[in-house]
């Protein structure tokens, strides 16, 4: 598959330049190919309101550090591990509050985002997806509790690199609250993969946008309720490792 060998080599292109302009439908399979079924996901919503997911790879944990390419950009997000399955239901939908109580545990993280698409989505949404949503690395951070998570999703953040801002002001998700996505997910009656079962971990968007990263280093990420964790972020060696 043509985006996973750029991927592997660390090509990019632009995406009117890559000659192919899929349905959604057509690129959410052609992503899940060559990606076997994993417990690690991201969840999004196309510009026209379609929930789609994407595998988190490759996925570490506190205290790794996370691989950095050239033109990454980096998002911190919400993580959420389920304690019990979200079936697809037909009927009544799944509420907020059912998806609430369906969490075991609430953790931040940071996702590297770097598609093979110069533009990432910005041209062609489709082809981000195919590209699973651009995901290059993502890291699993320290658990909060959900008492706090308004704190998290709507406080101030603060981003640094080797101690210069990147980021200083509150935070905001895309959809106003960082379960939004999720919920209107679970309640998609069509899934091509299914990775809301017990002890998945879905990432649910960024609080900050896209944030540019000048190079590798040490990055401190604070929350106003003074919650605060960091990692590494390192050049790669050798060839990319990646589907």
């Amino acid at each position: 598959m043509r985006i996973a060998e750029m991927r592997n080599s660390g090509a990019r292109i632009g995406t009117l330049a890559f000659g192919w302009a899929p349905a959604l439908a057509e690129a959410n399979g052609i992503q899940f190919l060559e990606t076997p079924a994993g417990t690690a996901w991201k969840v999004a919503r196309s510009p026209e309101g379609t929930p789609v997911v994407s595998e988190l790879h490759p996925f570490v944990a506190e205290g790794d550090a996370l691989t950095r390419h050239e033109g990454a950009l980096l998002e911190i997000e919400v993580a959420v591990t389920l304690r019990r399955d979200l079936p697809v239901r037909t009927g009544e939908a799944y509420t907020r509050a059912e998806i609430l109580d369906a969490v075991g545990e609430f953790r931040v993280g940071a996702e590297l985002v770097r598609s093979v698409f110069l533009e990432n989505g910005k041209v062609s949404f489709p082809l981000f997806v195919a590209d699973r949503m651009g995901n290059d690395g993502y890291l699993l951070g320290p658990l909060f509790d959900r008492d706090h998570l308004d704190d998290i999703q709507r406080g101030r953040l603060k981003l640094e690199l080797e101690g210069v801002p990147l980021f200083d002001a509150d935070a905001k998700h895309g959809n106003g609250d960082c379960l939004g996505w999720l919920v209107d997910f679970a309640n998609l009656d069509a899934r091509l993969v299914d990775p809301l079962a017990v002890g998945a971990c879905v990432t649910t968007g960024s609080l900050c946008g896209a944030v540019a990263i000048p190079g590798p280093g040490h990055v401190e990420v604070g929350f106003g309720n003074g919650f605060a964790f960091g990692f590494d972020l390192v050049e790669p060696t050798g060839n990319r490792v990646g589907r």
